[in-house]
């Protein structure tokens, strides 16, 4: 018969297993550190043996770093889709800026489908209580701090689409934009009409989202990545009118 003894499962093991699906989830996030280790096998009800088991076999795994004096973190590299060398390139090369918003464009519009349909309650009030924050540095002219609500807003989309392989990309995407690596997001930012445009955007997704209409989701996140597009295109054609402008001043003022 092909059946077999149930074998008792070690305490260890499930506490790998409870500890991947948390990083799996997006819950736990490259570099968050974890609390101590007394106050971990307190909050999972395991012994302290049982817990540095754990803990040794996920840092084996890469998932997990131990830092002396600072304590056990996510590892960091979790987060790094893309190697250094790649990024430099994307940095070096704007012809990549464009694949990146076309990439954004389709994925994001997929996401913003599957979190009208699939994103729980508490998925929609996250998106709404960052849309509300927007709204409030927007209001006080806070474009730093409206910068870093906007990707906030995007992520909790993300996420409430629950799919762990978008979640991943679109993070480590999100992480490089961050740091400059494909545009700085606060030129974004310097021109009010052009906030104000980004805001109403914003608006629009929520709206479709809040009335969980996935085509009227997808319609509008589209809508504003091709705004994003569109607006940069504008601005690196004025850069480069500008400068090609300077050079024409800088000849005619030489004697």
């Amino acid at each position: 018969m092909p059946f077999e003894k149930i074998q008792p499962e070690k305490l260890s093991h499930a506490v790998v297993r409870q500890i991947e699906l948390l990083i799996l989830r997006g819950i736990l996030h490259p570099g968050e550190r974890l609390p101590s280790e007394r106050d971990l096998a307190e909050k999972l009800g395991v012994s302290r043996p049982s817990l540095r088991e754990a803990l040794a076999q996920l840092q084996q795994q890469g998932l997990i770093a131990s830092r002396a004096s600072a304590g056990i973190f996510v590892s960091q590299d979790l987060s790094a889709t893309f190697p250094p060398a790649l990024a430099r390139l994307f940095h070096s090369h704007p012809e990549a800026v464009f694949d990146y918003l076309a990439f954004r464009r389709d994925i994001e519009g997929l996401a913003a489908e599957r979190a009208a349909r699939l994103g729980t309650d508490t998925d929609l009030r996250l998106i709404d209580s960052t849309l509300t924050k927007m709204e409030a540095a927007h209001a006080q002219a806070h474009s730093e701090t409206e910068a870093q609500l906007d990707a906030a807003f995007h992520l909790a989309i993300i996420e409430a689409s629950h799919n762990t392989v978008m979640l991943h990309m679109m993070r480590s995407m999100s992480d490089l934009l961050r740091q400059g690596v494909f545009y700085n997001r606060q030129v974004m930012f310097k021109q009010r009409t052009t906030r104000e445009m980004l805001l109403d955007q914003h608006r629009a997704i929520h709206a479709a989202l809040m009335a969980r209409a996935p085509s009227a989701a997808r319609d509008a996140m589209e809508t504003h990545i091709d705004f994003i597009a569109t607006a940069l295109s504008n601005q690196i054609k004025a850069e480069q009118n500008e400068s090609v402008a300077r050079q024409r001043l800088k000849h005619e003022q030489t004697p």
